[in-house]
């Protein structure tokens, strides 16, 4: 009877965890703005056979797959050159390197996107709750976005350098 309360204890304990922290989770989730359109129908329609054709293997796992690399792995991490970041899987203008700052969190991190280049979905996966964050052109993953940002719009774009391309 011992070893049954000590497992109903454990269970009740561990449940009470895991509500708490999906309930502290909820209230700091970015907010959407309830006239973003998620698109399903892009311009840019690939086969896999010929996305895989146009990525690499990391690229292709992160687009299209919608993986993460490994933190300060990515070449853009720490790149601060004037320019712009376009997707890796369709070219299409994404970010601006004004709206570019150093997060320390490993990957590239933007406080703004190009208008109308990124669309946002929620996103559930790996026990979180966050904000996805792809590009409206071809529906590439980008990475997610946070309220965290240290600059006026509060934002923290935080992207896969793999899913992205500079242009100078």
């Amino acid at each position: 009877m011992k070893n049954y309360t000590q497992i109903l204890l454990v269970f009740l304990a561990t449940t009470c965890g895991i509500l708490l922290v999906n309930f502290t989770s909820q209230q700091t989730k970015p907010q959407l703005n309830k006239s973003i359109k998620i698109t399903t129908d892009y311009k840019v329609k690939k086969t896999k056979e010929e996305w895989k054709k146009t990525l690499n293997d990391e690229e292709y796992r992160v687009l299209i797959n919608k993986g993460t690399e490994y933190p300060g792995s990515g070449e853009y991490n720490i790149h601060m050159k004037e320019g712009v970041y376009n997707c890796k899987g369709c070219n299409n203008p994404l970010f601006t390197s004004d709206q570019k700052f150093e997060s320390d969190c490993g990957w590239p991190s933007f406080d703004n996107a190009i208008e109308g280049s990124v669309e946002y979905k929620k996103d559930n996966t790996l026990g979180m709750s966050r904000v996805e964050i792809l590009c409206t052109n071809c529906g590439g993953h980008l990475g997610h976005i946070f309220n965290d940002g240290p600059t006026e719009s509060g934002k923290r774009y935080c992207v896969n350098s793999v899913s992205i391309d500079f242009k100078n």
